[in-house]
């Protein structure tokens, strides 16, 4: 994996470290142009390990460190990273190592032949495996368009608002007066995983942004600005600033941009990679995680996961998120698209435990007819919260303002306005945080499986842990 970025970052001593550990895939590319198999390792131990939770500095930057301690989280051996002797023995057995979860101790590993699952199993330290890739061309990837001298400008007119066309889906939310307070998320970190960023590098919508950074995990080595602009949308919700045409909900935030997701189809192999990117945004220090993917049905495998699993604690990248909120990450993720469908439900991760599940409505307040509803397979309120997401507005490829559909263009809306908030508030830890909008929320008194907790207020969630800080004070 490299850490790409068209604005200069610091690099701490840590970064060569970790990203050793961490990126196993760069000499895979090309390897296999016939069919290939994943198979995700869980591992009884992670072997021995040089570091100790004494020097955290060694394996987590100090944003990291720092972040665990304001928030109490502290560091354990679940923030080791698998030993390197661990990797080298895999790799003795003929295969490539992909990527990895410390949090899970899990190693995804490809090869041509599917029977190296038997010598696998076969090692003492593997306890079980699960294949998560089983076809050809997983290498072969979109070409980019090279060129990086067309520069993108929108072509909307501005409108009267400072806010431009998103004025309405942030009023809906009251965040406009949480802005005039000053509260635009400066000083906070969101980490946006999702599908790709095209043109984001080369757009005056995000030319004001302060860009952390950007890593592929898909695909490492390759370019997050091209392939797909989902995440282009989803980042504008939040970071887009050109006053009279778009600003989203946290223009002054610190963002870093990962793509998890691979957009040729579905495969298990994904969630691999999310957890890859969750666990390394933690270790740079990034606060909040929006994510506006979700899974619950794989290519050629439509019994993967059924409703009984939406507990929380069954599907392996629900589990990576609750281990994230743990570690003092809040984790935003979108509800699903999924209520016209068969399905009907929330998708994973949207059911773990302590992170906020934002759903869909309309102008009107109604729920979206495609929002994903709860509730989960333990009988916890999902979604948490709504937002708009019926006619939303958000930048595509071009520059241009697009109206679109989605809890993917809701979750990041609220997701900017939370960065708000603990910018406000830093001491707040995450699951409090959470509560506080949920308890601001317009259903808070009777939430629902359809709209949860309903509306967030942020100006009253904001009034309501000024008080309480005045009261403790």
């Amino acid at each position: 994996m490299t850490l790409l970025t068209n604005r200069k970052i610091r690099r701490p001593s840590w970064r060569r470290t970790v990203m050793a550990v961490l990126c196993l895939v760069p000499v895979a590319a090309c390897l296999y142009a016939d069919k290939s198999y994943c198979f995700r390792l869980y591992l009884k131990d992670k072997g021995e390990t040089p570091f100790t939770a004494a020097f955290p500095e060694v394996f987590l930057s100090p944003e990291s460190v720092e972040r665990r301690m304001l928030r109490e989280a502290f560091v354990d051996e679940t923030d080791f990273p698998v030993s390197p002797s661990r990797i080298d023995e895999l790799t003795a057995v003929g295969v490539t190592p992909v990527v990895q979860s410390k949090w899970m101790k899990t190693v995804v590993v490809e090869s041509p032949d599917s029977t190296v699952a038997e010598r696998l199993k076969a090692l003492p330290f593997v306890d079980s495996l699960k294949c998560v890739w089983a076809d050809a061309g997983r290498h072969e990837v979109l070409v980019c368009d090279g060129s990086d001298t067309v520069r993108f400008t929108s072509a909307d007119a501005p409108l009267e608002s400072p806010y431009g066309y998103a004025e309405s889906q942030i009023a809906m939310l009251n965040g406009m007066r949480l802005h005039a307070c000053g509260y635009r998320g400066k000083g906070v970190r969101i980490a946006v995983i999702d599908a790709g960023f095209m043109n984001v590098d080369r757009m005056d919508a995000f030319s004001s942004m302060n860009l952390l950074g950007a890593l592929n995990i898909t695909f490492p080595g390759r370019s997050v600005f091209c392939e797909d602009d989902h995440g282009t949308k989803a980042l504008s919700c939040m970071a887009a600033n050109l006053p009279g045409v778009m600003t989203g909900t946290a223009p002054e935030a610190s963002f870093l941009l990962i793509k998890s997701e691979d957009t040729r189809g579905e495969y298990p192999i994904e969630e691999d990679f999310w957890a890859a990117a969750v666990e390394y945004a933690d270790s740079v220090g990034v606060d909040i995680v929006s994510s506006s993917l979700g899974y619950f049905r794989y290519d050629g495998i439509a019994d993967y996961y059924s409703r009984p699993d939406l507990d929380g604690q069954t599907a392996f990248i629900s589990r990576v998120a609750g281990m994230a909120v743990r570690k003092g990450l809040l984790i935003v993720c979108s509800a699903g698209n999924e209520g016209s469908n068969e399905w009907e439900k929330i998708t994973f991760p949207a059911d773990a435990p302590d992170i906020l599940t934002v759903g869909s409505i309309t102008s009107d307040g109604e729920k979206s007819s495609f929002s994903s509803v709860g509730m989960t397979a333990d009988y916890r309120i999902k979604p948490d919260v709504v937002a708009l997401g019926t006619g939303v507005y958000a930048v595509g490829s071009a520059g241009q303002i697009q109206s679109i559909n989605g809890t993917s263009f809701s979750a990041p809306t609220v997701a900017g306005l939370v960065a708000c908030l603990w910018q406000a508030f830093p001491l707040l830890k995450n699951t409090g945080l959470i509560k506080l909008i949920k308890d601001s929320s317009s259903r808070h008194q009777q939430p629902d499986a359809q709209l949860g907790y309903g509306i967030p207020d942020m100006f009253d969630a904001y009034n309501k842990a000024k008080n309480d800080a005045l009261q403790n004070f």
